[in-house]
């Protein structure tokens, strides 16, 4: 029997389903976080051998001792994740630290969370990225800003969702983030890509090969949803395009993936840029070694009829899966801001759509700034089924 640390199992809330299907698998799965075990979910509770309670997550040495106790009771170590990009540093710490050999260690995190080392391994995999350059002040951000011109983005380095991202589009406004931005974080600066993302989504195995693939299209800017409080949209593809199943492959072997389930970011050019492509071709975003982040492997099951947390649990304990797919749809995702004046109401939307609604409900606050207040997830057959769904759901007084 296998022995699998989870961390933090309860956050995402549908981060227990992992846990589930390890459990299935035979594995003995042992979890660790900062949540008092009365407070979690009768499911996650029947689906973890064990629970360890730390005061807080961010204490690295109070997590430490966890997983020596841990060891200590269950003995070594098979696997340790969180599928979570907040811990991913901290998974790879402790994987070095007690020698657990399956995930990246510690000395993997640069290129795979600086946005700036990244771009080597796009290079290398023959994808074309951004300019950048690294923000020290106005001098140099000048001078960058002269071979690219306005607007540029600025975000940290190393830094988690769209969160602390900027689109400066003059002087003033470049010399206003100098003088507020974080002083304890790095900064890189872009140019501004005209086009929407589009995302590869896989699991891989130990050998590097992808078990399952789908993606992702998300046709406005998150930064733009955080930054000004708007609506969030997004929909899982009912078929990955061949272009992004390749740039995602090539971007996987560059990157050494193996024995994960991973969320590479694209750009999908909307006009012709020059040093980057014609409209429709593929340019490198980001990588992110971990799944998709809020409800997405939900959304993925439903356009897919299959089960990626079973897969995931499969490649842990087997490093195959014969879980299958049947019938593929679009899965739309609409997270609604409190405090528009939409033209449907709630009542309106599940009168419309409930036959094709899966998933209902209010989006928990931490997640809010990034997938909007209140979230709606369907199924639909066909593209322009799916636009109306958006246009409906959307549309204000």
């Amino acid at each position: 029997m296998k022995n699998v640390i989870f961390i933090s199992p309860n956050f995402p809330s549908n981060y227990w389903l992992f846990c589930r299907e390890l459990k299935a698998n035979g594995m003995n799965v042992l979890g660790i976080g900062d949540e008092a075990y009365d407070n979690l979910s009768q499911d996650l509770k029947d689906n973890l051998n064990e629970y360890y309670k730390v005061d807080s997550l961010e204490n690295y040495d109070a997590v430490y001792r966890a997983v020596a106790f841990l060891i200590f009771k269950h003995g070594p170590i098979d696997w340790l994740e969180s599928n979570n990009e907040y811990w991913l540093e901290r998974d790879a710490k402790l994987r070095t630290a007690f020698h657990i050999t399956s995930g990246f260690q510690e000395e993997d995190i640069p290129r795979i969370k600086y946005k700036s080392k990244m771009k080597a391994y796009y290079k290398q995999a023959g994808i074309p990225t951004a300019r950048y350059h690294l923000v020290e002040g106005l001098e140099d951000s000048l001078a960058f800003i002269e071979q690219v011109g306005y607007p540029v983005v600025v975000k940290p380095d190393n830094g988690v969702g769209a969160s602390d991202t900027h689109a400066l589009k003059n002087e003033e406004q470049l010399r206003a983030f100098l003088q507020t931005r974080d002083p304890g974080i790095v900064y890189i600066m872009e140019e501004f890509v005209h086009a929407e993302v589009n995302s590869y989504d896989a699991i891989y195995n130990a050998e590097g090969e992808p078990m399952f693939e789908t993606g992702n299209v998300t046709p406005m800017s998150i930064m733009d949803v955080v930054n000004d409080s708007d609506n969030s949209r997004y929909f899982i593809l009912k078929e990955l395009p061949e272009d992004t199943r390749a740039a995602g492959r090539a971007t996987a072997k560059a990157f050494g993936v193996k024995s994960r389930f991973i969320h590479f970011e694209f750009f999908r050019l909307q006009q012709d840029q020059e040093g980057l492509g014609k409209k429709g071709e593929i340019v490198g975003l980001e990588v992110n070694m971990r799944p998709s982040g809020g409800f997405t492997p939900d959304m993925i099951n439903f356009a897919h009829s299959t089960n990626v947390y079973k897969i995931w649990a499969d490649m842990v304990a087997f490093d195959s899966s014969r879980v299958p797919e049947r019938e593929h749809f679009f899965c739309g995702y609409i997270g609604r801001r409190d405090g528009k004046n939409f033209v449907l109401s709630h009542e309106d939307i599940m009168a419309k759509y409930g036959d094709r609604m899966k998933m209902v409900g209010r989006i928990p606050q931490v997640l809010a700034g990034a997938m909007g207040d209140q979230m709606y997830i369907a199924t639909f057959s066909t593209r322009e089924e799916l636009d109306q769904f958006y246009r409906d759901t959307l549309l204000c007084k």
